[in-house]
């Protein structure tokens, strides 16, 4: 039960082009966003369409394959976890980031 404890499965669409930095180290990292879409009836029987924007993180391998064959629209499937995390802007102001650490990555339809 441990695998559960901080566990995120999502299937979505890249709302960009991923955005990749290899650090000094040289270790490479993807940043990206995805849209998921649910739908459902309201109280007046009418559909109702929600999105929600999720960002995500992926490191190494993971990252390598994001660059290689992914861009914005493609629908992935991904498992990985929550990350939070703070820092203060320019105006002194502390702001938190949640993000998804992706661990395991999934691409549905054609690849170019």
């Amino acid at each position: 039960m441990n695998a559960l404890r901080n566990k995120v499965q999502l299937i979505g669409n890249l709302g960009m082009n991923p955005e990749i930095k290899t650090l000094e180290s040289g270790k490479k990292l993807a940043k990206m966003s995805i849209a998921t879409n649910e739908s459902y009836k309201n109280t007046n029987g009418e559909l109702v369409k929600e999105t929600q924007w999720h960002n995500l993180i992926a490191w190494g391998k993971t990252a390598d394959i994001i660059e290689k064959y992914l861009k914005k629209g493609s629908e992935v499937a991904i498992e990985g976890k929550l990350i939070n995390s703070n820092y203060t802007d320019k105006d002194g102001q502390k702001k938190y980031v949640t993000e998804i650490q992706v661990n395991e990555l999934l691409m549905f339809g054609k690849q170019d």
